[in-house]
């Protein structure tokens, strides 16, 4: 029930707008989102660099209401890529494809991307497509497939979602392929004829295409907080004699942090997903949603100033 509330509060604008402007608030998700800036986002990547770890930097922000507003998100990402090789950073970007217009028309996002991936590719850099709730599911790997990996096979990825039902069938596709996989567990609300309900089928889903990419995958990212599943990646590596550096860890800003530091101690690569901007509502409800116990403490402190606004 408290997942459930929690992704239906993540479209709520107007208690977006509240929260945003409370200090609390703000405090606490700058423990997941490197602040609203570019500026604080690299400064964040610099950071994680000098621990040895790399980082996928994320503009927040999804759906856009028109070809103007998409064409100014894809320009945002090519000045992200640009600063990124300005300070010599260890650095790729993911990008969502609703934020480059495909609410709007396939032949937009498309284009917004090619230019994107253009840049990348002139870095010799890559580019990580964000998978959003199922019904851009098949869209996004449509797209992906037959109008944008045919040419930017190098510098272009997706990311498949265990929790869903389909997910073993688009491993297999993408390792034909020889597409680059982030396998991840999947944070939107869906129903029960798409996705597993329960925990327990979502984890051993996601263990199944684990193992299933890093055999025959295309270096794999293997985006986990999970401690199990840490430890399972590790010991099937060892098993099947595959080397560290055929595969990443790939861990969310602000969680894990010590998991984060060991693997890479223990010489696994390691990058994390480092989200910023102004639109960090919806992300950080999200994480809230994946791990309900955060809750009590912005509750706690935005309920506070509440009642504090109240009694001035």
């Amino acid at each position: 029930m408290l997942r459930n509330a929690l992704l239906y509060l993540s479209s709520q604008p107007r208690v977006f707008n509240f929260v945003r402007h409370n200090g609390m608030a703000k405090s606490f998700a700058g423990r997941f989102v490197a602040g609203e800036t570019l500026d604080t986002a690299l400064a964040a990547v610099k950071q994680l660099n000098a621990k040895g770890i790399t980082a996928s930097l994320d503009l927040l922000g999804e759906s856009v209401h028109n070809e103007a507003e998409a064409r100014e998100s894809a320009r945002h990402y090519i000045d992200i890529l640009d600063r990124i090789r300005e300070n010599g950073l260890d650095a790729n970007v993911s990008v969502k494809l609703t934020a480059m217009g495909l609410d709007l028309s396939e032949d937009v996002c498309v284009a917004n991307m090619q230019d994107i991936l253009e840049r990348a590719r002139e870095y010799d850099t890559f580019v990580r497509l964000d998978m959003e709730g199922s019904d851009y599911t098949q869209k996004t790997l449509d797209l992906f497939y037959e109008r944008l990996y045919p040419s930017f096979r190098g510098n272009v990825g997706i990311v498949l979602q265990s929790y869903l039902y389909r997910t073993q069938a688009d491993v297999e596709q993408a390792n034909t392929a020889g597409a680059r996989v982030r396998i991840c567990k999947g944070a939107y609300k869906e129903p029960g004829t798409v996705a597993f309900p329960d925990k327990k089928d979502v984890d051993e889903a996601y263990v199944r295409a684990m193992h299933c990419l890093m055999i025959d995958g295309h270096y794999p990212g293997i985006a986990t907080h999970d401690e199990a599943i840490v430890r399972d990646a590790k010991q099937f590596a060892r098993e099947n004699s595959i080397a560290n550096d055929r595969f990443e860890f790939q861990m969310l800003y602000g969680v894990r942090r010590d998991l984060q530091e060991q693997l890479v101690r223990e010489g696994y690569r390691m990058r994390v997903y480092v989200p910023f901007g102004t639109q960090w509502y919806p992300y950080l409800m999200r994480r809230l949603a994946e791990r309900p116990a955060n809750m009590a403490f912005i509750t706690g402190n935005v309920l506070k100033e509440m009642v504090g606004r109240r009694r001035q």
